[in-house]
């Protein structure tokens, strides 16, 4: 290996795609059990590496030389072999404080909890320290030494105005999961999330919806990348450097999610986009009917709508959560699920092909949409809920190479 990362599960990262997006060094992903750090770092065979979850205190007693901050931190996640001694430093500090100054939040004289307690954990305590939060408290679920448990912060301190979440929770592949309550802490003026995959969290999101500032740890990632890259080349990238491969980023790693009533164009256009982009294309209903061994109007027969229903939530859930950056036609009833429409707006950008009534033509494989009269009676049920679950609404009543056209322009912006 010469420049790379190590950790011990590594599905999720996108530190690859960053790293080839600022120098053109091979960037290997290592992934480790705990028993194999010592002697990958004693061999000191790289250049330089990045550390993630769970071995950035871990690999400190290897280390040659430490950077104050980083040992003042008690983490490290990146690591340089200078002729044989390994130098090591905090660049996760760096990406904390681009997420946080990118959210408009000030910590000075306020209230601020950290959940989990690992090494990003401190980098955060020591970053919103240094910031002038009044007081900054770690949650854990076995609380031990300097933190609190989650209860205690639900009855004593919520009146927190941050949260920071430097936990796995909510993390690909568990992407359900949700680090606290937020009911419970009602004074939040912000949530940072270190997690970036999913793009939007599940905790995001609910901040969102209550109206609190929230973002997701991509910036994170790419800012301490920059910085690591810096120490592993010696060099200087500008700052607008980590707005630009952010933005670049979430484009790419964003699925382009395509909803609206049967017969309007989804897997049509969905082909077209994903043959002019590359990406993958999936068309949920051909998933399930693959799944399941046969069409739907017979599992509408043999199990009913409820049961269809779950299956469609089962495989778009499963097709969001385990790709990235593909081109999806859900079906017509998939956004009226609650739970699937936050996966979809976790996951992707969501386009409405809103095509008029008069041009949707019934077919009897869509069994909610078999006759002219039941179209229009789901148009006037489903609307409202198409206009509200989608980011941008694009004229279908066009030829699908219009429609696709409308939406790749819309979505290289």
């Amino acid at each position: 290996m010469e420049y790379g990362l190590i950790g011990e599960k590594l599905g999720h990262s996108f530190s690859r795609e960053v790293h080839a997006r600022l120098a053109p060094y091979q960037y290997e992903l290592r992934e480790l059990a705990p028993d194999e750090v010592g002697p990958f770092l004693l061999a000191r065979d790289f250049r330089a590496i990045n550390v993630t979850i769970p071995y950035k205190k871990d690999v400190i007693p290897y280390l040659d030389h430490v950077d104050p901050m980083a040992l003042s931190i008690g983490a490290v996640n990146t690591v340089v072999n200078r002729g044989g001694e390994l130098w090591g430093y905090n660049t996760d500090y760096y990406g904390m404080q681009y997420l946080i100054t990118s959210l408009g939040f000030d910590p000075r004289g306020k209230k601020v909890l950290i959940a989990g307690t690992g090494g990003t954990s401190l980098t955060a305590v020591a970053l919103l320290t240094e910031m002038g939060a009044r007081e900054v408290l770690r949650l854990s679920r076995t609380p031990k030494g300097n933190s609190i448990s989650y209860e205690e912060a639900y009855l004593h301190h919520a009146d927190a105005a941050c949260l920071v979440n430097c936990t796995p929770v909510g993390m690909y592949p568990r992407c359900d999961g949700m680090p606290v309550d937020l009911e419970r802490l009602p004074s939040l003026e912000a949530v940072v999330d270190a997690v970036y995959r999913p793009i939007r969290t599940r905790l995001v999101l609910a901040a969102r919806a209550r109206g609190i500032a929230a973002t997701g740890g991509m910036g994170m990632l790419v800012a301490q990348a920059v910085r690591a890259a810096e120490h592993f080349l010696d060099a200087t990238f500008p700052s607008a450097r980590i707005d630009a491969i952010v933005d670049e980023l979430e484009r790419e790693k964003e699925h382009i999610i395509l909803i609206g009533m049967p017969a309007c164009g989804k897997s049509t256009v969905g082909r077209l986009i994903a043959e002019q982009t590359g990406r993958a294309f999936f068309d949920i209903d051909a998933e399930i009917v693959r799944r399941c061994g046969c069409d739907i109007p017979t599992i509408f027969s043999q199990k009913g709508e409820h049961a269809f229903r779950e299956i469609e939530a089962e495989v778009l859930r499963e097709v969001l959560f385990s790709t990235t950056g593909a081109v999806i036609a859900t079906g017509g009833g998939a956004p009226l699920r609650e739970d699937n429409r936050a996966a979809m707006t976790g996951t992707g950008r969501i386009y409405l092909i809103d095509r008029s009534p008069a041009l949707l033509v019934p077919t009897g494989d869509r069994p909610t949409a078999s006759t002219r009269e039941a179209i229009a009676a789901r148009y006037r049920e489903r609307y409202d809920v198409y206009r509200a679950a989608c980011d941008v609404r694009v004229d279908g009543d066009g030829d699908a190479e219009d429609v696709a056209n409308q939406i790749l322009k819309e979505h290289l912006l």
